[in-house]
């Protein structure tokens, strides 16, 4: 498995081994205040470690990131925790991080420290598949134009020196009143604006010689069939994770191996038992 990370621009690449099982898992959101979803995470992390060559997160790991230095002096007891876990997932199998639009501060300190790689997206993996796009996804829900507009802000870089220069305590801040904007925001915009772009996704695709697009970030997941210039394609949507605040937790990854492009929930379903 080829370990470099992909440039920023969509068309760079990754290429994976044809004998490897790569997993996906994005918007598991850890966080404070989901000690369930945590752990169940953590228990998806250690059976990664054991049966995938390879595992890469597709951002939003983390429910909100004001900076490395947060979590690399003093991190909270649920940090602290959080980091040791994919520390040791990295010892174990290549890690790759992806930023989402919650963390899209993650920094290549934290990478470092981590024994992970920053991957740019959106990315083109080369596997025994096929070529794949893969992406968090937010970058495709261009009808939500208020949204693109604060993204391209915020991901400025000068921005972004000045937000990380402020104390901690003001960062907090500063996050917290952008979330609650950002809830505010989302229950006055129709769902198909907050959903990915058709024309964009064709377009992307088309830039990048894929038919097959993964992504998160939307929380629908599901596989849908696309027609690129006469081509069958495919657009795989990975879930969510939430076990602390809903009466029908969920969870899964995606796996990429010579048995294709598979859908898995979490926790696993336990294998039959031979009678």
């Amino acid at each position: 498995m080829n370990k470099t990370a992909c440039p920023g621009a969509p068309g760079g690449t990754l290429s994976l081994a044809a004998n490897h099982t790569l997993w996906l898992a994005s918007d598991i959101h850890l966080g404070a205040g989901v000690p369930r979803t945590n752990r169940a995470f953590y228990d998806f992390l250690a059976l990664a470690r054991q049966q995938a060559q390879g595992l890469i997160l597709c951002g939003d790991i983390f429910d909100a990131w004001i900076g490395d230095d947060h979590a690399l002096k003093q991190p909270p007891v649920w940090l602290a925790e959080a980091l040791d876990e994919l520390r040791l997932t990295a010892q174990a199998i290549p890690l790759w991080l992806m930023h989402g639009n919650r963390d899209f501060l993650l920094g290549q300190k934290l990478a470092q420290a981590l024994g992970a790689r920053l991957l740019a997206a959106p990315c083109r993996l080369d596997t025994c598949m096929g070529p794949i796009l893969l992406a968090h996804g937010d970058e495709y829900c261009t009808d939500d134009v208020s949204y693109q507009r604060f993204r391209r802000v915020v991901r400025t870089r000068w921005v972004q020196r000045v937000f990380l220069a402020l104390p901690l305590v003001w960062r907090r801040v500063i996050a917290h009143r952008a979330r609650a904007r950002s809830r505010l925001a989302h229950n006055h915009k129709p769902m198909q604006i907050m959903d990915v772009s058709p024309d964009t996704i064709i377009q992307a695709l088309r830039m990048t010689h894929c038919t097959t697009l993964i992504h998160g970030h939307t929380h629908r997941p599901a596989v849908h069939a696309l027609e690129i210039d006469g081509q069958v394609g495919q657009r795989h949507v990975l879930p969510d994770w939430e076990f602390d605040h809903v009466q029908l937790p969920r969870g899964g990854w995606i796996s990429i191996s010579a048995a294709g492009i598979q859908a898995h929930a979490w926790p696993p379903k336990a294998a039959p038992k031979d009678r």
